[in-house]
């Protein structure tokens, strides 16, 4: 069928091609944001930049470097981003990346926010300090790296537990992932806004500063004042309630099925698909 000269039916087959190659590419950017692999792909762009000068100019030991860069490249690729390559394929496995959330991941998802809600209501009341990093859509394995890793089925029995005082693992962040307490006593980097008030300490600094880099909702309990503070997109909502901190957490990470509104729950892995 043409329409001005035009075959609708190819049209049609070039706009699904590109829009495909479009959301695979933005799925993957989106899986390594806050990784080192981002870095590394920075440093691929350099190879390339620097191999098109070699080639205009002339430069053969430079065109000889990029040459041999590129050659074994993609071996280097594999080896270096293999974490992230691994939870690509898992999540494909699992048709993650493409699904909305299910059932049993909504059941899953409203069992780790009553845990973390039980968990920072018990420290709240006991003035524990806390600091509670929940992975979204950007990886941050970056930070989680920085602590010691725990691999536990997040319960509030587990949570409260790491940060009760004088325990190995109370000091620093603990980074959920999914239904998941990957790691605990992570160094998170520290807000330079000078904005920030003066009586905010260094965890209130810390989630601000994640949020800032990543899209993570931060959960902090001051072990000053009792009160449960939360962050995102670099602004901390202070002084909130157990209800409170529960609707907050539905609001940012549940995913409502209604279209065209539809919300997808950026925690990634085995419960999405």
């Amino acid at each position: 069928m043409n329409l001005w000269g035009f075959d609708v039916l190819n049209i049609a087959r070039i706009v699904v091609d590109i829009t495909l190659v479009w959301y695979v590419l933005y799925k993957l950017i989106m899986l390594i944001r806050g990784t080192k692999a981002i870095q590394l792909i920075n440093g691929i762009v350099v190879v390339l930049a620097v191999r098109m000068a070699s080639l205009l100019f002339d430069l053969q030991t430079l065109k000889w470097l990029t040459g041999q860069a590129i050659l074994w490249g993609f071996l280097v690729i594999i080896i270096l981003f293999q974490p992230e390559l691994r939870r690509a394929l898992e999540q494909l496995g699992r048709g993650s990346i493409f699904s909305r959330m299910s059932k049993s991941a909504e059941e899953s998802m409203e069992k780790s926010i009553d845990a973390i809600v039980e968990s920072c209501e018990y420290m709240a009341k006991r003035r524990i300090g806390a600091l509670i990093t929940i992975e979204r859509e950007t990886g941050i394995d970056d930070y989680a790296e920085t602590g010691i890793p725990i691999g536990g089925e997040l319960t509030h029995q587990l949570l409260t537990n790491i940060f009760t005082p004088n325990t190995p693992l109370h000091d620093g962040a603990v980074i959920i992932r999914e239904d998941e307490i990957i790691a605990a006593a992570c160094y998170l980097p520290l807000s330079e806004d000078p904005l920030i008030s003066k009586e905010l300490g260094t965890r209130h600094r810390a989630a601000i500063g994640v949020s800032e880099e990543t899209d993570a909702i931060t959960v902090i309990v001051s072990e000053e004042t009792g009160d449960i503070s939360c962050t995102k997109s670099g602004k901390l909502r202070r002084g909130i309630n157990e209800e409170t901190l529960r609707e907050y957490l539905r609001e940012n990470l549940v995913v409502t099925m209604k279209a065209p509104e539809a919300k997808f729950w950026n925690w990634r892995g085995k419960n999405n698909g």
